[in-house]
């Protein structure tokens, strides 16, 4: 009995951040742990699977039972509740490899673990829903972590080379859960020189039938190996709406946040929100991305933000209206 549902794509951590771990525990999990020898270096190219098109809606619910009746594809964030540590290591490498945009791609580690993009040297775009509170039975509160429980950790490998903390959360009046508004920037409490960046896509809409694919962390229950970074099957974009788009793409627990990266312009086009997923990586299937454009104040204010001003001092900028 095949069965999908949409995941928001973040994850939980065991509540010890990285930075308060000792040196001991670090060598004692790095001393167990064989990493993958040879991750696969691109997904993106890979044909999306020929999976129908079906009406998707976007909820918190998983679908459970055998022997019930059929049920449509239910969408889901794409977050991870049930996310595996990453060691971390000390010393960054000597090459920060700032040829390759994709190094821009972020993990952002909490209760949830999620992926974000360095749209600047210290900002980073990720999903409302993963820096919203949640509560002892892991229900969303319409209300924002406090910054200083997040951990960005850098690198793509199977180890982070290096982390760094959040100072603000720049986000809307909405999408503490998912859909409208399940869009966040974090204001980092120091600029990254000489790490990459991305480019938002915030002065024009999504072009339909444009390539897309994401990139996370995520990790599927069929997936193998240790955390790292996947650039992930996607496809052409479908419908257009005022404040997302569709699109088929392989999306897992964990790449929440993670950029709809668009290979021919080189730059962001959107977030991922939500998918159907299996537990298998390779199956590509409907998915939802917040569409950039829509939230131009919410980057404006972001960008002031990190240069030290106060969000009061700001005209509005967290209204869900458009």
């Amino acid at each position: 009995m095949s069965r999908f549902f949409f995941w928001f794509v973040s994850g939980s951590e065991d509540g010890y951040p990285p930075s308060l771990r000792t040196r001991e525990a670090y060598a004692s999990v790095l001393n167990r742990r064989v990493p993958r020898s040879s991750p696969p270096s691109s997904l993106g190219a890979r044909r999306a699977s020929g999976l129908p098109w079906a009406t998707v809606f976007v909820s918190t619910s998983l679908l459970v039972g055998c022997g019930q009746p059929a049920k449509r594809p239910i969408a889901t964030p794409a977050s991870q509740g049930q996310a595996e540590d990453r060691p971390f290591v000390f010393q960054p490498p000597v090459d920060l490899d700032i040829e390759n945009k994709v190094n821009a791609v972020v993990r952002i580690v909490g209760d949830v673990t999620c992926t974000g993009t360095l749209i600047a040297e210290d900002l980073v775009l990720t999903a409302h829903h993963c820096v919203s509170v949640r509560d002892a039975d892991g229900t969303v509160q319409n209300r924002d972590k406090d910054p200083e429980s997040l951990t960005i950790e850098l690198g793509g490998d199977d180890l982070p080379w290096g982390e760094v903390k959040v100072r603000s959360i720049v986000s809307p009046d909405c999408g503490y859960v998912s859909g409208e508004g399940d869009i966040a920037i974090l204001v980092l409490s120091r600029k990254l020189v000489g790490v990459p960046t991305l480019s938002p896509r915030i002065e024009e809409a999504p072009t339909p039938n444009e390539a897309i694919y994401p990139i996370g962390f995520g990790r599927c229950a069929l997936s193998r190996g240790p955390i790292h970074r996947i650039e992930r099957t996607g496809g052409p974009i479908g419908k257009v709406r005022s404040g997302d788009f569709y699109a088929v793409a392989s999306v897992c627990p964990g790449d929440s946040g993670g950029p709809a990266y668009s290979a021919s312009r080189q730059d962001v086009v959107g977030v991922v929100s939500a998918s159907v997923m299996d537990g298998d990586d390779a199956t590509a299937a409907p998915s939802i991305f917040v569409r950039l454009d829509a939230w131009r104040e919410l980057f404006a204010a972001a960008k002031e933000i990190a240069n030290g001003t106060s969000p009061s001092e700001l005209p509005p900028f967290r209204s869900c209206q458009h």
